[in-house]
């Protein structure tokens, strides 16, 4: 609705949104959203009694929240009401008053700071979800090939509490049953890195020297350094063609204290539902080496690069077709399949000096001793298959892994837009903030497209 004042009328209020300088920017990145969506979903929840302000409204305003970095409540409502042609833009309902400049009062029209935190925590997500699939669908109408190749990962997000803030004294800081009362919704979890070496110069030259008795690390080994935080975990799946950049595929929050594996499933779901169709490739870091996700790859004709993690249990050796071998160099033998507990199809291998028949060898292992032999019960599904028999060193497999960095810088765009050190005090705004970021993020490359394609066909 265009108002009119004593002052100015609707056609001079209109010229005034058309020359604006930010309510041009922000038509221009909310001509990227299917808003069709919004205005079905706002039909189907429509009931008597005064109009509330539009669903679309609120996501353009909490869409800026992020655009402009405004981290708090109170500095997204203070920019709108610095910004009054914003608000006529955006399509709230208007407060007409024809003594002010612009025909309505402002502060009036503008929920108040406890009320935009409470529509923010209140988001439907499956209304964000779809809105979410739309950017992916209209990113694959720009970009050809996108998600052939899925990659995987899981960005920590530090809750808005003092257990967070080592200067502020707490007692207990990383006792998990003592709950902050900043975030009940957080849990304690651990921050691992193994990117630095024990021989870094830095550390040596500042740390006294050690023991005689002590051995020297090996030159390339890594040292493990955790961090312990309360939070949540922001799980995302992403792709990328080059040329075009990163996009993300889906995205899926949980508290902190969840294993990274634990959010395989639900994005690669989502994935598949967003491009509508499966991905041939899949890739991840260590944390996701689970025969489930070698699954995905080997039903579609593709390969899961990811790099292999014994969990401090080695695999046993096997051959290259996935066969075990003995301790004494031999071949065991298959007898029946049967269903793992775990869920899988397994194959049983026995002893060949004594399967199918005893050949009169011997052999030192205690279990030839009793009788009974080496027995062994690997995962025989594709994806375990895949997972043992995977040439890592290979071309294919390199490729496929460089492109896992496609969630690095992802992750690296989310962080700047905030999402590392969320200014909301529960799990549904924290996750509800998650996807308005990676929304964000698909807009930009949704924009950055379009541009490099209108480049393309610009004839000179």
């Amino acid at each position: 609705m265009i108002p009119t004042s004593s002052r100015l009328d609707q056609s001079t209020i209109t010229a005034l949104l058309d020359d604006d300088a930010l309510v041009q920017r922000y038509r221009t990145l909310f001509a990227c959203f299917d808003w069709s969506l919004v205005e079905r979903w706002q039909a189907q929840r429509s009931g008597p009694g005064r109009p509330a302000h539009p669903m679309s409204a609120y996501l353009k305003t909490f869409l800026l929240r992020i655009n402009e970095g405004l981290r708090y409540t109170t500095d997204l409502r203070r920019f709108l009401l610095d910004h009054p042609l914003l608000v006529i833009e955006f399509g709230f309902h208007l407060v007409l008053d024809s003594r002010k400049l612009l025909g309505f009062d402002v502060e009036q029209t503008l929920p108040c700071r406890y009320w935009l935190s409470q529509q923010l925590r209140h988001l439907d997500p499956d209304l964000l979800q779809a809105l979410l699939h739309a950017t992916v669908t209209a990113l694959q109408a720009e970009i050809p090939g996108l998600g052939e190749t899925v990659a995987f990962d899981v960005k920590h997000i530090y809750a808005w509490v003092k257990e967070n803030n080592p200067r502020a004294y707490v007692a207990d800081r990383y006792d998990k049953t003592r709950i902050p009362a900043g975030d009940p919704d957080c849990t304690l979890g651990v921050k691992r890195s193994s990117n630095q070496h024990h021989t870094d110069e830095a550390n040596v030259s500042a740390s006294p020297a050690p023991p005689a008795s002590a051995a020297a690390p090996a030159p390339s080994e890594k040292k493990e350094q955790k961090e312990y935080l309360w939070g949540y975990g922001s799980g995302v799946a992403a792709a990328t063609v080059p040329g075009y950049g990163d996009v993300v595929l889906a995205e899926f929050t949980q508290p902190f204290n969840e294993n990274d594996i634990t959010y395989f499933r639900s994005l690669y779901e989502q994935s598949v539902i967003a491009l509508n169709q499966f991905p041939t490739h899949v890739t991840a870091d260590a944390a996701f080496d689970a025969w489930y996700v070698y699954e995905c790859a080997a039903r579609h004709g593709g390969i899961g690069a990811v790099p292999l993690n014994g969990h401090g249990h080695p695999d046993a050796t096997r051959d290259r077709d996935a066969v075990p071998i003995c301790r004494k160099g031999l071949r065991m033998i298959p007898t029946f399949q049967f269903t793992h507990t775990s869920g899988y199809r397994a194959q049983r291998f026995c002893c060949p000096l004594l399967v199918p028949e005893p050949t009169g060898q011997t052999c030192d292992h205690p279990q030839f001793l009793k009788g009974k032999g080496c027995r062994k019960d690997p995962n025989w599904e594709a994806g375990g298959r895949m997972r043992v028999t995977l040439d890592r060193s290979g071309p294919l497999y390199q490729a496929i892994y460089r492109q896992r960095t496609s969630c690095e810088r992802i992750n690296s765009q989310a962080k700047e837009l905030g999402i590392e050190r969320p200014k909301v005090r529960n799990c549904q705004s924290v996750a509800n903030l998650n996807t308005l970021i990676y929304l964000l993020i698909n807009v930009r490359a949704l924009l950055r497209a379009k541009s490099i394609n209108k480049a393309l066909l610009q004839i000179n």
